[in-house]
């Protein structure tokens, strides 16, 4: 029973594992018949007797009435269906989805009216969200304030792609929750590790509210998505008008090819987002944007935004900050392996220049296996007395860069350990610490 043999007993843990297969039961659904006089508007009525029977009419002694009578009674389905309806009187039917009653249209209820009129609405009604398990359930799943309405929750569900009316989708709400997820994550961030280069944290930003970090929110969150919108869908999916298949979309994530050099991280910093990506800038007026169509991926970041938003704009800023800590800030990231150096033998002998520390030297610290076919080799970086790094390697010069690689981590990882924010002195009355103030990332 070898692992990848493709040879498994019987009676061994892998074959049991591979071969168990949970199979869910079976379940018969009720039987249900519709008279045919139901069909043409008419209300049902049973003979006096029956057993389903509502009329004043009783009988008064049941004992006299002989057993063939009362299957006579009660087998009604031999009954032709015509004289049922010369008896019967002609009522309008129960709003049934799933039927319609002959009667025209200007004999039925204004409620029988109403509810035909909701497969017509871009999106659910307002009063649909008291009723719906789904939101409810969502609500309660992902811990919002109880302060935070349904109706608001349906809202945060609805694309501006399903719904164009500002007053029923989230298009300002999810603007309102990306300002805050940007400003707090950004806070957190840059209090906790002061000393990082502005290319790692776009790439921390992204990869806590990024769309693919949002994305997978909206999954864990236990939200689905509907296949069309409408007013007849439940108020508790996600609610968008989907791409069609095959049709390519241009997003505007790539600068013009006209301006390809404009690639530097200063530029990045002052005309591109929050994210370092690029921002799509149009000399037209001002439209919101998707407006015909949008993908999963883009409207799942803007119900999460959405979500956040609402908690703010509902229970406050405490809840906010507490919502965003819970969902997202507790997610844990190594931040050292979003590092890319390209020379850091040369990055570290500028850092310590301007740092005023004595130029780095490589030390070679131990060794095996100089002359046989995998060697290793130990180097450490050391500047004067003190050790920067040390870094391991199949040759020494692997050794000595991944040396200096470790240093460079080891100072832009610094964290102080009395971190105070300044979102967290407005309210728990904290006194600021001001933060450790870098001078910059290395310039080569």
């Amino acid at each position: 029973n070898l692992p990848f043999s493709g040879i498994l007993s019987r009676y061994s843990l892998s074959a049991e594992t591979a071969q168990a297969i949970a199979v869910m039961p079976t379940i018969t659904p009720p039987m249900t018949a519709v008279f045919a006089f139901q069909f043409l508007g008419c209300e049902y009525h049973p003979p006096v007797g029956d057993q389903t029977c509502l009329g004043s009419s009783t009988l008064s002694n049941p004992a006299s009435i002989s057993t063939r009578e009362i299957m006579k009674r009660l087998r009604i389905d031999r009954w032709g269906a015509q004289s049922f309806c010369r008896n019967a009187t002609p009522r309008p039917r129960v709003a049934c989805p799933f039927q319609q009653s002959a009667i025209p249209q200007h004999h039925q209820p204004a409620r029988i009216r109403l509810q035909s009129t909701f497969g017509n609405l871009p999106s659910p009604p307002v009063a649909a969200a008291a009723k719906s398990a789904k939101l409810a359930a969502l609500h309660a799943r992902i811990g919002m304030p109880q302060r935070v309405p349904l109706p608001t929750l349906a809202r945060t569900l609805v694309d501006v792609s399903a719904d164009p009316d500002k007053d029923f989708n989230n298009y300002t709400l999810s603007i309102l929750g990306a300002d805050l997820l940007k400003y707090f994550i950004a806070e957190h961030i840059v209090c906790q590790y002061p000393r990082l280069p502005m290319g790692v944290v776009f790439a921390a930003d992204a990869a806590f509210i990024g769309p693919a970090a949002l994305s997978s929110i909206r999954h864990e969150w236990g939200v689905e998505a509907v296949a069309e919108p409408g007013g007849e869908v439940d108020p508790g999916l996600l609610q968008f008008k989907r791409v069609p298949p095959g049709h390519w979309k241009n997003d505007h994530d790539s600068p013009d090819p006209a301006v390809q050099w404009r690639v530097g991280l200063s530029t990045r910093v002052r005309r591109d987002d929050a994210l370092g990506q690029f921002r799509y800038r149009t000399h037209k007026k001002r439209e919101p944007m998707r407006a015909k169509e949008a993908s999963l991926e883009e409207a799942s970041v803007d119900f999460v935004r959405a979500v956040v938003g609402a908690v703010y704009l509902h229970a406050g800023r405490v809840a906010a900050i507490d919502f965003i800590t819970a969902h997202f800030l507790r997610r844990h990231l190594d931040i050292s392996g979003l590092f890319d150096f390209t020379t850091p033998t040369r990055d570290l002998s500028r850092l310590c220049a301007r740092e005023g520390f004595e130029a780095p030297i490589a030390r070679l610290l131990s060794e095996t296996g100089r002359h046989s076919r995998t060697p290793v080799f130990v180097v450490g970086v050391y500047s004067g007395t003190d050790k920067l790094g040390e870094g391991f390697g199949a040759s020494l010069d692997e050794a000595r860069v991944r040396a200096a690689a470790a240093a460079l981590k080891s100072w832009y990882l610094y964290s102080p350990l009395d971190m105070v924010k300044p979102s967290e002195v407005e309210s728990k009355g904290k006194k600021y610490i001001p933060n450790l103030i870098d001078p910059g990332e290395i310039i080569v």
